[in-house]
Protein backbone atom coordinates (compact mmCIF):
# COMPACT_ATOMS: atom_id res chain seq x y z
CA UNK A 1 0.00 0.00 0.00
CA UNK A 2 2.82 2.40 0.95
CA UNK A 3 4.61 1.57 -2.26
CA UNK A 4 1.46 2.29 -4.27
CA UNK A 5 0.97 5.57 -2.39
CA UNK A 6 4.59 6.58 -3.02
CA UNK A 7 4.29 5.76 -6.71
CA UNK A 8 1.12 7.84 -6.96
CA UNK A 9 2.80 10.78 -5.23
CA UNK A 10 5.80 10.56 -7.55
CA UNK A 11 3.50 10.43 -10.58
CA UNK A 12 1.63 13.51 -9.36
CA UNK A 13 4.89 15.37 -8.76
CA UNK A 14 6.12 14.53 -12.24
CA UNK A 15 2.82 15.73 -13.73
CA UNK A 16 3.09 19.03 -11.84
CA UNK A 17 6.69 19.52 -12.97
CA UNK A 18 5.72 18.81 -16.58
CA UNK A 19 2.89 21.34 -16.39
CA UNK A 20 5.22 23.95 -14.91
CA UNK A 21 7.80 23.27 -17.60
CA UNK A 22 5.13 23.50 -20.27
CA UNK A 23 3.89 26.81 -18.84
CA UNK A 24 7.37 28.31 -18.75
CA UNK A 25 8.02 27.15 -22.31
CA UNK A 26 5.04 29.13 -23.52
CA UNK A 27 5.49 32.15 -21.22
CA UNK A 28 6.00 35.47 -22.99
CA UNK A 29 9.14 37.45 -22.24
CA UNK A 30 9.17 41.15 -21.43
CA UNK A 31 12.17 41.62 -23.73
CA UNK A 32 13.01 39.75 -26.91
CA UNK A 33 15.53 40.03 -29.74
CA UNK A 34 15.66 39.60 -33.51
CA UNK A 35 18.70 39.00 -35.69
CA UNK A 36 19.43 38.68 -39.38
CA UNK A 37 20.66 35.15 -38.64
CA UNK A 38 17.88 34.30 -36.17
CA UNK A 39 15.05 31.80 -36.46
CA UNK A 40 11.40 32.24 -35.50
CA UNK A 41 11.35 28.79 -33.88
CA UNK A 42 13.72 30.20 -31.25
CA UNK A 43 12.48 31.68 -27.95
CA UNK A 44 13.69 35.12 -29.14
CA UNK A 45 16.17 35.40 -26.28
CA UNK A 46 19.41 37.28 -26.71
CA UNK A 47 21.33 34.06 -27.31
CA UNK A 48 18.59 32.50 -29.47
CA UNK A 49 16.96 35.41 -31.34
CA UNK A 50 14.06 35.31 -33.77
CA UNK A 51 14.23 36.17 -37.46
CA UNK A 52 11.26 38.56 -37.80
CA UNK A 53 9.30 41.09 -35.79
CA UNK A 54 6.16 39.04 -36.42
CA UNK A 55 7.85 36.01 -34.89
CA UNK A 56 9.14 37.97 -31.92
CA UNK A 57 5.91 39.78 -31.11
CA UNK A 58 4.09 36.50 -30.50
CA UNK A 59 6.67 35.71 -27.81
CA UNK A 60 6.77 39.17 -26.24
CA UNK A 61 4.49 40.14 -23.37
CA UNK A 62 2.18 43.14 -23.67
CA UNK A 63 4.14 46.24 -22.73
CA UNK A 64 7.41 44.51 -23.60
CA UNK A 65 10.24 45.40 -25.98
CA UNK A 66 11.76 43.90 -29.12
CA UNK A 67 15.39 44.85 -29.86
CA UNK A 68 17.56 44.23 -32.92
CA UNK A 69 20.88 42.49 -32.25
CA UNK A 70 22.34 43.32 -35.68
CA UNK A 71 21.28 44.91 -38.97
CA UNK A 72 18.66 43.03 -40.94
CA UNK A 73 15.35 42.98 -42.73
CA UNK A 74 12.82 41.84 -40.16
CA UNK A 75 9.63 41.86 -42.21
CA UNK A 76 6.24 43.49 -41.85
CA UNK A 77 4.16 43.18 -38.69
CA UNK A 78 0.67 43.80 -37.32
CA UNK A 79 0.67 45.10 -33.74
CA UNK A 80 -2.35 44.39 -31.56
CA UNK A 81 -0.87 44.96 -28.09
CA UNK A 82 1.30 47.54 -26.36
CA UNK A 83 4.87 47.04 -27.53
CA UNK A 84 8.17 48.83 -28.24
CA UNK A 85 10.25 47.90 -31.27
CA UNK A 86 13.64 49.58 -30.85
CA UNK A 87 16.55 49.24 -33.28
CA UNK A 88 18.15 52.64 -32.76
CA UNK A 89 21.80 51.61 -32.91
CA UNK A 90 21.51 49.07 -35.76
CA UNK A 91 19.44 49.13 -38.93
CA UNK A 92 16.16 47.34 -38.41
CA UNK A 93 14.33 47.42 -41.73
CA UNK A 94 11.08 46.21 -43.23
CA UNK A 95 10.72 45.79 -46.97
CA UNK A 96 7.01 46.22 -47.63
CA UNK A 97 6.44 45.40 -51.29
CA UNK A 98 2.70 45.19 -52.11
CA UNK A 99 1.69 45.44 -48.45
CA UNK A 100 1.71 47.70 -45.40
CA UNK A 101 4.89 47.98 -43.41
CA UNK A 102 3.44 48.14 -39.88
CA UNK A 103 -0.25 48.01 -38.95
CA UNK A 104 -1.34 49.19 -35.50
CA UNK A 105 -4.74 47.87 -34.51
CA UNK A 106 -5.43 47.28 -30.83
CA UNK A 107 -7.86 48.91 -28.41
CA UNK A 108 -6.09 51.16 -25.92
CA UNK A 109 -2.58 50.06 -26.86
CA UNK A 110 0.60 52.16 -26.66
CA UNK A 111 3.22 51.56 -29.36
CA UNK A 112 6.77 52.87 -29.74
CA UNK A 113 8.72 52.44 -33.01
CA UNK A 114 12.32 53.59 -32.73
CA UNK A 115 15.23 53.45 -35.16
CA UNK A 116 13.45 51.66 -38.01
CA UNK A 117 13.80 51.82 -41.81
CA UNK A 118 10.45 51.07 -43.45
CA UNK A 119 10.89 50.71 -47.22
CA UNK A 120 8.06 50.59 -49.75
CA UNK A 121 10.09 48.71 -52.34
CA UNK A 122 10.12 49.30 -56.10
CA UNK A 123 7.31 50.84 -58.20
CA UNK A 124 6.66 47.46 -59.85
CA UNK A 125 5.60 45.99 -56.48
CA UNK A 126 4.81 49.18 -54.62
CA UNK A 127 4.26 49.13 -50.88
CA UNK A 128 0.83 50.27 -49.66
CA UNK A 129 1.58 52.40 -46.58
CA UNK A 130 4.55 52.62 -44.24
CA UNK A 131 2.62 52.75 -40.96
CA UNK A 132 -1.15 52.29 -40.92
CA UNK A 133 -2.74 53.34 -37.63
CA UNK A 134 -6.23 51.88 -37.26
CA UNK A 135 -6.74 51.75 -33.49
CA UNK A 136 -4.80 52.49 -30.33
CA UNK A 137 -4.21 54.97 -27.52
CA UNK A 138 -0.81 56.29 -28.60
CA UNK A 139 2.01 55.93 -31.10
CA UNK A 140 5.57 57.27 -30.94
CA UNK A 141 7.68 57.13 -34.11
CA UNK A 142 11.25 58.19 -33.37
CA UNK A 143 14.49 58.21 -35.39
CA UNK A 144 12.75 56.38 -38.21
CA UNK A 145 12.95 56.46 -42.01
CA UNK A 146 9.78 55.80 -44.03
CA UNK A 147 10.21 55.92 -47.79
CA UNK A 148 8.96 55.06 -51.26
CA UNK A 149 5.40 53.89 -50.66
CA UNK A 150 4.02 54.55 -54.13
CA UNK A 151 0.83 52.49 -54.35
CA UNK A 152 -2.14 54.27 -55.89
CA UNK A 153 -4.73 56.10 -53.79
CA UNK A 154 -6.10 55.57 -51.23
CA UNK A 155 -2.69 54.12 -50.36
CA UNK A 156 0.78 55.53 -50.99
CA UNK A 157 1.25 57.17 -47.58
CA UNK A 158 4.21 57.16 -45.22
CA UNK A 159 2.05 57.29 -42.08
CA UNK A 160 -1.73 57.07 -42.41
CA UNK A 161 -3.99 57.66 -39.41
CA UNK A 162 -7.47 56.30 -40.10
CA UNK A 163 -9.03 55.38 -36.77
CA UNK A 164 -12.83 55.31 -36.64
CA UNK A 165 -13.28 56.48 -33.02
CA UNK A 166 -11.48 58.01 -30.02
CA UNK A 167 -8.56 60.47 -30.15
CA UNK A 168 -5.11 58.84 -30.14
CA UNK A 169 -1.89 60.73 -29.33
CA UNK A 170 0.65 60.37 -32.12
CA UNK A 171 4.20 61.73 -31.91
CA UNK A 172 6.72 61.81 -34.78
CA UNK A 173 10.22 62.77 -33.68
CA UNK A 174 13.57 63.07 -35.49
CA UNK A 175 12.36 61.16 -38.54
CA UNK A 176 12.62 61.30 -42.35
CA UNK A 177 9.58 60.58 -44.51
CA UNK A 178 10.18 60.72 -48.26
CA UNK A 179 9.08 59.61 -51.70
CA UNK A 180 5.53 58.61 -50.82
CA UNK A 181 2.51 58.90 -53.11
CA UNK A 182 1.53 58.23 -56.67
CA UNK A 183 0.21 60.76 -59.19
CA UNK A 184 -2.10 63.15 -57.36
CA UNK A 185 -2.64 60.86 -54.34
CA UNK A 186 -0.64 60.05 -51.25
CA UNK A 187 1.32 61.96 -48.64
CA UNK A 188 4.16 61.84 -46.17
CA UNK A 189 1.62 61.75 -43.35
CA UNK A 190 -2.12 61.67 -43.86
CA UNK A 191 -4.32 62.22 -40.82
CA UNK A 192 -7.82 61.24 -41.94
CA UNK A 193 -9.94 59.55 -39.25
CA UNK A 194 -13.45 58.40 -40.07
CA UNK A 195 -16.71 58.09 -38.14
CA UNK A 196 -16.24 59.98 -34.88
CA UNK A 197 -12.48 59.54 -34.76
CA UNK A 198 -10.07 62.39 -34.06
CA UNK A 199 -6.34 62.66 -33.47
CA UNK A 200 -3.69 64.66 -31.65
CA UNK A 201 -0.54 64.81 -33.79
CA UNK A 202 2.80 66.25 -32.68
CA UNK A 203 5.65 66.44 -35.20
CA UNK A 204 9.11 67.51 -34.04
CA UNK A 205 12.39 67.86 -35.95
CA UNK A 206 11.18 65.80 -38.89
CA UNK A 207 11.80 66.10 -42.63
CA UNK A 208 9.14 65.45 -45.27
CA UNK A 209 10.69 65.40 -48.74
CA UNK A 210 9.54 64.50 -52.24
CA UNK A 211 6.10 63.23 -51.25
CA UNK A 212 2.95 64.06 -53.23
CA UNK A 213 1.73 66.11 -50.23
CA UNK A 214 4.03 66.53 -47.28
CA UNK A 215 1.63 66.96 -44.35
CA UNK A 216 -2.12 66.45 -44.85
CA UNK A 217 -4.86 66.58 -42.19
CA UNK A 218 -8.51 66.16 -43.17
CA UNK A 219 -11.84 65.75 -41.39
CA UNK A 220 -13.73 65.07 -44.62
CA UNK A 221 -14.73 61.67 -43.24
CA UNK A 222 -15.23 62.41 -39.55
CA UNK A 223 -17.09 64.63 -37.12
CA UNK A 224 -14.11 64.38 -34.77
CA UNK A 225 -11.41 66.95 -34.03
CA UNK A 226 -7.85 66.88 -35.31
CA UNK A 227 -5.04 68.78 -33.59
CA UNK A 228 -1.70 69.03 -35.42
CA UNK A 229 1.36 70.73 -33.95
CA UNK A 230 4.55 70.79 -36.03
CA UNK A 231 7.79 72.36 -34.80
CA UNK A 232 11.33 72.46 -36.24
CA UNK A 233 10.10 70.55 -39.27
CA UNK A 234 10.79 70.85 -43.01
CA UNK A 235 8.44 70.06 -45.90
CA UNK A 236 10.13 70.24 -49.31
CA UNK A 237 9.90 68.94 -52.85
CA UNK A 238 6.25 67.86 -52.79
CA UNK A 239 4.84 67.19 -56.24
CA UNK A 240 1.59 68.78 -55.03
CA UNK A 241 1.23 70.95 -51.91
CA UNK A 242 3.50 71.19 -48.90
CA UNK A 243 1.04 71.41 -45.98
CA UNK A 244 -2.75 71.03 -46.21
CA UNK A 245 -5.39 71.45 -43.50
CA UNK A 246 -8.88 70.45 -44.64
CA UNK A 247 -11.68 71.08 -42.16
CA UNK A 248 -14.76 70.25 -44.19
CA UNK A 249 -16.65 68.28 -41.51
CA UNK A 250 -15.08 68.18 -38.04
CA UNK A 251 -12.56 70.86 -36.98
CA UNK A 252 -8.85 70.88 -37.81
CA UNK A 253 -6.60 73.01 -35.60
CA UNK A 254 -3.04 73.19 -36.94
CA UNK A 255 -0.11 75.00 -35.32
CA UNK A 256 3.09 75.52 -37.32
CA UNK A 257 6.13 76.86 -35.45
CA UNK A 258 9.66 77.01 -36.89
CA UNK A 259 8.42 75.11 -39.94
CA UNK A 260 9.82 75.41 -43.46
CA UNK A 261 7.60 74.73 -46.47
CA UNK A 262 9.78 75.23 -49.52
CA UNK A 263 10.18 74.30 -53.17
CA UNK A 264 6.89 72.42 -53.45
CA UNK A 265 5.22 72.30 -56.87
CA UNK A 266 1.90 73.44 -55.41
CA UNK A 267 1.10 75.75 -52.50
CA UNK A 268 3.20 76.12 -49.39
CA UNK A 269 0.45 76.10 -46.74
CA UNK A 270 -3.26 75.58 -47.56
CA UNK A 271 -6.22 75.97 -45.21
CA UNK A 272 -9.43 74.61 -46.73
CA UNK A 273 -12.98 74.58 -45.33
CA UNK A 274 -14.83 76.55 -42.68
CA UNK A 275 -13.64 74.23 -39.89
CA UNK A 276 -9.94 74.62 -40.70
CA UNK A 277 -7.78 76.99 -38.67
CA UNK A 278 -4.03 77.12 -39.29
CA UNK A 279 -1.80 79.28 -37.09
CA UNK A 280 1.76 79.91 -38.23
CA UNK A 281 4.70 81.62 -36.55
CA UNK A 282 8.50 81.87 -36.90
CA UNK A 283 8.28 79.91 -40.12
CA UNK A 284 9.63 80.06 -43.69
CA UNK A 285 7.44 79.62 -46.77
CA UNK A 286 9.48 80.09 -49.92
CA UNK A 287 10.14 78.85 -53.45
CA UNK A 288 6.74 77.21 -53.89
CA UNK A 289 5.39 77.07 -57.44
CA UNK A 290 1.87 77.86 -56.27
CA UNK A 291 0.89 80.33 -53.54
CA UNK A 292 2.82 80.55 -50.31
CA UNK A 293 -0.12 81.05 -47.93
CA UNK A 294 -3.59 80.33 -49.29
CA UNK A 295 -7.13 79.68 -48.07
CA UNK A 296 -10.11 78.13 -49.85
CA UNK A 297 -13.76 77.49 -49.02
CA UNK A 298 -13.74 79.78 -45.96
CA UNK A 299 -10.60 78.31 -44.39
CA UNK A 300 -8.67 80.39 -41.86
CA UNK A 301 -4.92 81.01 -41.81
CA UNK A 302 -3.65 83.16 -38.96
CA UNK A 303 -0.12 84.57 -38.72
CA UNK A 304 1.85 85.61 -35.64
CA UNK A 305 3.52 88.20 -37.86
CA UNK A 306 7.07 86.87 -37.66
CA UNK A 307 7.16 84.59 -40.70
CA UNK A 308 9.28 84.83 -43.85
CA UNK A 309 6.98 84.37 -46.84
CA UNK A 310 8.65 85.27 -50.11
CA UNK A 311 9.91 84.07 -53.51
CA UNK A 312 6.81 81.98 -54.12
CA UNK A 313 5.02 82.36 -57.46
CA UNK A 314 2.48 84.26 -55.37
CA UNK A 315 3.20 84.82 -51.70
CA UNK A 316 -0.39 85.22 -50.54
CA UNK A 317 -1.39 86.49 -47.14
CA UNK A 318 -2.83 85.27 -43.88
CA UNK A 319 -6.49 85.92 -43.22
CA UNK A 320 -5.94 87.27 -39.70
CA UNK A 321 -3.42 87.98 -36.98
CA UNK A 322 -3.05 85.14 -34.51
CA UNK A 323 -3.46 86.00 -30.83
CA UNK A 324 -0.12 86.09 -29.01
Amino acid sequence: MNREKSALQIALMISVLLLLASGSAFAQATRTWVSGVGDDVNPCSRTAPCKTWAGAISKTAAGGMINCLDPGGFGTVTITKSITISCKHVEGSALSSSTNGIIINGAGIDVVLRGLDIDGGSPTSAGLNGIRFLQGASLIVEDTVIRDFSAVAPNGVGIVVSNTSLVPDIHIINSNISGNGNGAGGAGIQVAPTGTGGAKITITNTNFSNNVIGLYASTAGTSGLIYVTATDTTVTGSSSHGIVSEGTSGPVRMMLNHVTSANNLGDGVRSVGGNSVVRIGSSVVTGNSGTGLIVASSGQLQSYGNNQVNSNTSDGTATAVAFK
